[in-house]
């Protein structure tokens, strides 16, 4: 099929294997490839796993029957991509060993995954996507040092159906949490309650795989204006099951990312850039994040004050 962009394999193997090491909705939401821009999920119910049936068997009776249902739901990817255009003086004029067309694509797959992190944030942040969720009151906001965030957070995983294995954390989140005193005197032994605990110890104590922190800026100002960075990550915390084998069609785990082939990347001659033209480089990718088990995520809210 012709298509009137055409994909360049050398452009789009850079778009793919770019990446921005500060960013974690790859972690949080990890990709699963689906074969068609629309795709069927199934959204499983939880209790029919601890709906006890009579399992006792006569001696000449059959064994009563249990059957297990999923609701099939439909989605679609949605396209996301970024044009850049690159003038011909720029590509002519070049020094030795820096590509102008590579460059574009690099800076505007970073646009791209930084507005996919912002999505991610926005979906694992929405306390409407979790059947499990609670509001920190001011005495139990974890700045307050009279709190015990590790005994509220414990707590409200043994209430869950199944527990969490990952954590993901503002990065304001994660600095206060980490400095605790009650932590820090956990990672000590008492010896001591100052200092910043490692993110792997925080990880063990909770009996956790792993705990993410967001640490993306955005710029919420219009163009134009002086910058205004804000976290793309907020002051919640999130605890969810990640199943990384978990599909469409099958596994428990909170969410994941639909993804449609690869990302990719080409460019076309535009003779309307500058006065000698030059090229125009795209990038993009065909993905949708979603939350398939509301069950299996737990999530604190207004965990610091918002000026902390």
């Amino acid at each position: 099929m012709q298509r009137p962009f055409p994909v360049e394999p050398q452009l789009t193997a850079i778009a793919i294997a770019y990446r921005n090491n500060k960013l974690i909705a790859d972690e949080v939401l990890p990709r699963v490839p689906v074969s068609s821009t629309s795709f069927k999920w199934l959204e499983f119910d939880f209790s029919e796993r601890f709906t006890l049936p009579n399992t006792k068997v006569g001696r000449t009776s059959q064994p009563n029957q249990v059957e297990f249902s999923a609701k099939e739901k439909e989605s679609s990817v949605e396209d996301w991509g970024l044009d850049s255009p690159v003038p011909q003086d720029d590509i002519d004029t070049a020094i030795t060993g820096y590509n102008p067309l590579g460059h574009a694509v690099e800076a505007t797959t970073d646009l791209i995954l930084l507005d996919r992190e912002v999505r991610a944030a926005n979906l694992l942040f929405n306390g409407a996507n979790y059947s499990n969720k609670q509001t920190l009151t001011t005495a139990q906001q974890w700045n307050n040092l009279d709190s015990d965030p590790v005994a509220l957070i414990t707590d409200a995983f043994d209430l869950m159906i199944q527990r969490p294995n990952i954590g993901t954390l503002g990065r304001r989140v994660a600095t206060i949490l980490r400095r605790h005193p009650k932590i820090v005197a956990a990672y000590h032994g008492n010896a001591g309650e100052n200092g910043l605990v490692p993110l792997g110890f925080l990880a063990d104590l909770l009996e956790l795989e792993a705990i993410y922190v967001g640490d993306a800026f955005l710029n919420s100002a219009k163009p134009g204006k002086s910058p205004a960075l804000l976290r793309a990550w907020g002051n919640k915390a999130s605890f969810t099951v990640r199943n990384k084998l978990a599909n469409t069609k099958g596994g428990v785990t909170f969410g994941y990312t639909a993804q449609f082939k690869d990302r990719v990347s080409g460019s076309i001659v535009d003779p309307d850039i500058g006065l000698r033209g030059g090229q125009r480089v795209r990038v993009g990718e065909s993905v949708k994040e979603l939350v398939v088990a509301k069950d299996a995520g737990y999530l604190f809210e207004n965990v610091i004050p918002a000026n902390s």
